[in-house]
């Protein structure tokens, strides 16, 4: 059964799963590595791994972090979603921001 998520994924999405792929697919080659090895290093098989060369959404997230790992890559997923890095977010957070910030007052002790 095919997985669907390639129809409703934005192609801007699928571009960069194919930058994804081929990137991969050149440190592969840099590495000396073949398909066969990196199959076996990732263990998936062959037509899994050459999914990911081609930038398939249908492979797993977990699969993509086996190859980042094999190819030296481990530390970039720990990255993509970085609080200090999310642009938008820190934008977010200095909107929220009150206006005017006020002491309260404690109240008089009882007597």
């Amino acid at each position: 059964m095919k997985s669907a998520v390639g129809n409703v994924l934005p192609s801007r999405v699928l571009r960069s799963l194919q930058k994804l792929g081929g990137d991969v697919a050149t440190a592969r080659r840099k590495r000396a590595f073949t398909v066969a090895m990196m199959a076996e290093r990732t263990a998936v098989s062959r037509t899994t791994y050459l999914k990911v060369e081609k930038g398939d959404p249908s492979v797993s997230l977990g699969v993509y972090a086996m190859v980042l790992f094999v190819l030296g890559f481990e530390e970039v997923l720990g990255r993509v979603a970085d609080p200090q890095s999310d642009q938008t977010g820190l934008v977010l957070d200095v909107e929220r921001l009150p206006r005017r910030v006020r002491v309260r007052k404690k109240p008089a002790p009882a007597h």
